[in-house]
């Protein structure tokens, strides 16, 4: 890792916000045309829940539809879904895919397989590598055939995949998951299918699977520097431990992907030491007023392990569950400032836990009125629950 030949150039909350503001494309004047721009410029979009890569996308698009959002996902196919860093499920760019897949979709595709398999073993019964692999190329078959199916369709194919397995035996918890729906994940882990366009709307999670074809090959070492200077360029400076959080990787190859990169040492406020791309450095602190209404599990929120620049640590509570997930923020001026939420009736609703004057008030105001304005009647519920949120709908 290399390090400024003096003495480190310094890096002010106030100009990583700056930063924040341009780079994640939330400044009305940044803000993109096309979904795979926002995609790249945050590496890739939260997809856990099916909602957030909508509602992220949009909040950074000069013209918010959900139709945009569908046309590269399941039209064009050019903003691709994979288990990927922390083993949470990103749709990244398909010029970024390869990278990302190499990088980490890959290795988790192993611990998904032999967990697999240990479930089959512990829970099932007659199942064994050789009959697990006979039932991967019956079902690869069986959509070839169809073009694209649902798991309940593939099932009637490959019956196997109606079997279950029973999780956590003796447990007070203990349940029972049918073979297909823990198979089909595996199938996709390993990139040999994608989730299409879900039959219902576009929060709806009854999608059917279709093939794709394998991504091409990309050393290991290289596609991990790849995505960590993509992570630098979006969300830098940022610290070793941030890197670390965000990729899920170990401590030795997040250090290896840094030096390859030949990433810069810079000085942060509160005495931590950050990290830039060579050449980096100097950038205008100087942005227009601006507000966001980002969802649950945004990128943004979501980009750091150490949040105190962006979020004060007494808002945490209120606004994330007991896991970590994040619910709807309110953001004015680079940092986060309240939360939001849908009424039962559609009705978009925020609560302000900063003071943010009269002009952020009404900026804010003016960012609920363009959100509701695109959802057109649509209700989200995030998928992970959070005080603020639970509260500004009862």
């Amino acid at each position: 890792m290399a390090t400024h030949p003096t003495s480190p150039a310094r890096f002010t909350d106030e100009q990583r916000r700056a930063r924040l503001a341009r780079r994640h494309l939330l400044l009305p004047g940044a803000r993109a045309g096309r979904v795979e721009r926002v995609a790249d410029a945050l590496v890739g979009l939260h997809a856990t829940d099916a909602a957030t890569v909508y509602l992220s996308a949009c909040a950074r698009l000069a013209e918010p539809s959900a139709a945009e959002v569908e046309r590269a996902l399941y039209g064009d196919v050019s903003l691709v879904k994979l288990l990927s860093m922390r083993r949470t499920i990103f749709a990244v760019s398909a010029e970024l895919a390869p990278q990302v897949s190499a990088a980490a979709a890959r290795a988790i595709a192993v611990k998904e397989r032999a967990t697999l398999m240990k479930h089959l073993r512990d829970g099932a019964e007659g199942w064994d590598e050789r009959r697990l692999a006979e039932a991967e190329r019956a079902v690869l078959a069986a959509l070839a055939e169809r073009g694209e199916a649902t798991t309940a369709e593939l099932a009637e194919d490959v019956p196997a995949l109606r079997e279950t397995i029973l999780m956590a035996p003796g447990k007070p918890y203990e349940a029972r998951q049918s073979v297909g729906s823990r198979l089909l994940r595996l199938l996709a882990s390993d990139g040999h299918m994608r989730r299409c366009k879900p039959r219902g709307s576009w929060l709806s999670s009854s999608y059917p699977w279709a093939l794709v074809a394998p991504w091409p090959d990309v050393p290991v070492r290289e596609a991990k520097a790849e995505v960590i200077r993509r992570w630098l360029a979006g969300y830098g400076p940022g610290t070793v431990e941030d890197v670390k959080w965000w990729t899920g990787w170990t401590l030795r190859e997040v250090r290896t992907a840094l030096a390859d990169l030949g990433a810069v040492e810079v000085s942060l406020d509160g005495g931590g030491t950050g990290l830039v791309l060579p050449g980096d450095v100097e950038e205008s602190t100087e942005v227009e007023p601006w507000a966001a209404l980002l969802p649950g599990l945004d990128p943004t929120v979501l980009g750091w392990r150490g949040r105190d620049w962006y979020l004060d640590p007494e808002l945490a509570p209120a606004l994330f569950d007991r896991s970590g997930n994040n619910g709807p923020t309110v953001w004015w001026n680079g940092r986060v400032v309240g939360g939001w939420a849908q009424r039962a009736d559609g009705e978009l609703v925020w609560r302000l836990l900063r003071d943010v004057g009269t002009a952020g008030e009404v900026a804010v105001a003016a960012e609920a009125e363009r959100l509701a304005g695109w959802l057109d009647g649509v209700r989200v519920t995030p998928r992970f629950r959070t005080p603020l949120e639970r509260e500004l709908t009862a």
